[in-house]
């Protein structure tokens, strides 16, 4: 059984007992949430869409840990022009593991 689920702006394919890091949620570290954002359940060949969520649906999932994710290096050069730019970019997550899914 998995379910897709959105949160962050994105979509996520999850089954239960995965672990996957997200955008940031405003939770503490060993809590239990609830993402209501279901947009697809699957369990062998019976498939619910949603339009776009699925009234009743839910994902329980557990906060493990929040982290800063590895370093993106982002350079800007204009050839002859004597322009360089360079920055860089580390995108905050939440890592969640999936308990169980509610259809």
């Amino acid at each position: 059984m998995y379910a897709v689920i959105k949160t962050g702006g994105k979509q996520y394919r999850v089954a239960s007992g995965e672990k996957l890091k997200i955008e940031t949620l405003v939770a503490e570290i060993g809590s239990e949430i609830v993402i209501d954002q279901v947009l697809m359940v699957a369990d062998g060949d019976k498939v619910t869409l949603g339009t776009p969520v699925l009234a009743g649906a839910s994902v329980k999932a557990k906060v493990i840990s929040h982290g800063r994710g590895d370093k993106v290096r982002i350079f800007k050069m204009r050839r002859r022009k004597h322009y360089r730019k360079s920055q860089g970019h580390r995108q905050n997550y939440t890592e969640i593991e999936i308990l169980g899914i509610a259809a």
